[in-house]
């Protein structure tokens, strides 16, 4: 076993391979950007080594750094996560070139799995099932119309460097193939500068069932599938082991099937081969397609390591430091149901945006399972993915995991930035997914009911008004209000709605808040009652604002009267930042006309782009950011001139 290993990662999978290194012994070394600089994983770890400025190309991707780094603290292998440089050969090779090991597979395994169409060419001559569809090397527009239509529509048109969804175009018939082509080939250009793309069969009713593998070099064996069908945009929220309705005969094999594509590349290491099935007519044997291999550990590794008490981590680092594989596939089996749901700082309302903030609030029930890196205090910065956690559940049988899990979201407190906690919930009690009938399209589908916030009950404005007078507090059942009535006045806002509540003081502990829509009896006896009866709700108090938790994180800015309104004098033209992030492009200049919708700028923020468009037509009265300009969220970027 290694004495020390350098984390090559962030976040919640640079903390969760710490977990594992403290159980075993083994010291680690993190590494951080400027601004991780206080970060969850930098305070675990046993040494820290800072790699740079914010942006991932000046730390996190700079393998020269960090390769210095692990050879200065005395490190002898890497680790690299998820993200980042864990599926870069070029990495592996500088890696191993300075006398030191890098935890997972070989370079020339993760090229082999590098690019979808040679993938599956390779899977097919290894007898792993691959979607009817082209792979070959033409990109001529009209021979790609032709293959696709001997192949049948509907089609998807895929970028063969692709991933996450980029490059992708499902085409339902042949008079709309040129223009999806050409949107395709375009995104796949911008994001990985390859715009070569394959064609495939549409699968009807698709699940996404992958198996997660583990090899040494020469033999493979499989841990059993997880199906991670509850996808939006092709990213998975929450993903499940065992796949509801699998049959012995098909985990056989897929098993088999994803065995031997580990075998066909000499896989080391954890990978995931992730599989298409067609669930329009249950789950069958020769109903499943490899879609693609991952070379490296999953985020969604911990629902296997549940229902196989297996540590994937402490696999991984056994293996490579020489180690034989640590079990049998006779060895291993199934206990349990296990579910994992993806906790992230995004407004699932508006499109699940990504948001920063600052943590005022986390905390997680007694029992779960908690993967994260942050703290209450932390930052959610917009230099990285938005992610606050991994809740992850197991029980006896799907039904009581569900539960559990209901529970564990329930109980589950965050407040500093918008997150899709309340989409979650929602999710994990859709009749669909309750009763395992799921495939990719379910959120889709329903995708309006899932992703509404809900809007504060009469009770929860309620609490929010005693909170933002400072009446929560054990200590207002003290003091001359016990005989003396007091009446005051709170304001509230809400989601830009602003609200008044006159509270009144009963004595007895007892208050009697009178909303616009409402009136109630709010008393404190060591938790909270509304006109009598016990509620399970919580209030805590952050800088300029309440929370107040139920079912959801309702938020309440509470105005300082003496502050005055900067945005009175707003013009109604004026095009903000959502979000800090960095200008990437602006499309106009001053004097432009312009019409409503019609594209202002490009934002980059969390690794996605965010397009600002024109709220009406008119002219373009100023110019106010640049291309290359990192802004704050609210920054002003646009004015356009009076009507």
């Amino acid at each position: 076993m290694f004495a020390t290993i350098l984390i090559a990662n962030r976040g919640e999978i640079a903390c969760r391979v710490i977990d594992t290194c403290r159980r075993l012994g083994v010291r680690t070394v993190a590494v951080h950007s400027d601004v991780d600089r206080g970060a969850r994983h930098v305070a675990m770890a046993d040494e820290a080594v800072s790699l740079g400025g914010a942006a991932p190309a000046d730390s996190y991707l700079r393998g020269d750094a960090i390769i210095e780094a692990a050879r200065a603290t005395g490190a002898e292998a890497i680790h690299p996560g998820y993200g980042f440089l864990s599926e870069n050969p070029a990495f592996v090779e500088a890696v191993e070139a300075a006398g030191l090991v890098f935890i997972g597979p070989s370079a020339s395994a993760i090229r082999a799995m590098g690019l979808k169409d040679a993938a599956k060419d390779l899977m097919e001559k290894a007898g792993v099932p691959v979607v009817p569809g082209y792979r070959g090397e033409n990109q001529d527009p009209a021979h790609l119309a032709r293959q696709a239509g001997d192949i049948g529509y509907p089609v998807l048109i895929k970028a063969v460097a692709g991933g996450g969804g980029k490059g992708m175009r499902r085409v339902e018939a042949p008079d709309a193939f040129a223009d999806a082509l050409e949107a395709a080939k375009s995104e796949a250009a911008k994001a990985f500068g390859n715009d070569h793309v394959l064609i495939e069969k549409w699968i009807a009713s698709p699940r996404h069932i992958e198996v997660q593998v583990f090899g040494d070099g020469t033999r493979a064996l499989h841990l059993f599938e997880r199906d991670c069908s509850l996808q939006r945009r092709h990213q998975k929220v929450i993903e499940e082991a065992p796949a509801p309705g699998m049959t012995p005969e098909m985990r056989a094999a897929m098993g088999d099937a994803a065995v031997r594509a580990a075998e066909a590349i000499g896989y080391s290491g954890a990978g995931t081969v992730e599989f298409i099935v067609d669930g329009s007519d249950g789950l069958r044997p020769d109903g499943f397609w490899f879609m693609e291999m991952n070379t490296r550990l999953q985020v969604e590794h911990p629902v296997t390591e549940a229902i196989t008490g297996v540590d994937l981590v402490e696999w991984q680092l056994r293996v490579a430091s020489g180690e034989p594989l640590p079990a049998a596939q006779e060895d291993l089996t199934i206990e349990g149901h296990a579910f994992e749901a993806r906790l992230y700082a995004e407004d699932a309302e508006n499109g699940f945006l990504p948001q920063t903030g600052r943590l005022t609030h986390l905390r997680f029930p007694p029992g779960v399972r908690a993967e994260t890196g942050v703290r209450a205090g932390d930052t959610i910065s917009p230099w990285y993915d938005p992610m606050i956690a991994k809740v992850v559940v197991h029980g006896p049988t799907r039904a009581t995991a569900l539960l559990s899990l209901e529970r564990a979201l329930a109980g589950t407190r965050v407040a500093g930035t918008v997150t899709n906690l309340a989409f979650l919930r929602r999710l994990a009690r859709h009749e669909g997914f309750r009763a395992g009938d799921v495939d990719t399209g379910l959120i889709d589908r329903d995708i309006a009911a899932l992703s509404a916030r809900p809007e504060p009950s009469s009770q929860v404005r309620a609490l929010a008004a005693l909170a933002a007078l400072g009446l929560d507090r054990p200590q207002w059942q003290e003091g001359a209000h016990l005989w003396t009535p007091l009446a005051w006045t709170a304001r509230l806002v809400s989601r830009g709605d602003e609200m008044t509540a006159r509270v009144e003081a009963r004595g007895g502990g007892s208050c009697r808040v009178t909303l616009e829509d409402a009136a109630h009896e709010v008393t404190r006896d060591g938790g909270w009652r509304i006109d009598g009866a016990p509620v399970a709700a919580e209030v805590a108090h952050g800088p300029g604002v309440v929370h107040v938790f139920d079912d959801d994180a309702h938020s309440f800015d509470v105005p300082d009267p003496l502050a005055v309104d900067a945005a009175g004098g707003a013009a109604s033209g004026l095009v903000e930042a959502p979000m800090p992030g960095l200008v990437k492009a602006v499309f106009v200049e001053t004097g432009a006309t312009v019409a409503q919708g019609d594209r202002l700028a490009v934002l980059e923020a969390m690794k996605m782009e965010h397009v600002l468009t024109a709220p009406r037509d008119g002219t373009v009265a100023e110019v106010l950011a640049t291309a290359g300009t990192q802004v704050e969220a609210g920054a002003p970027l646009i004015r356009m001139e009076e009507e």
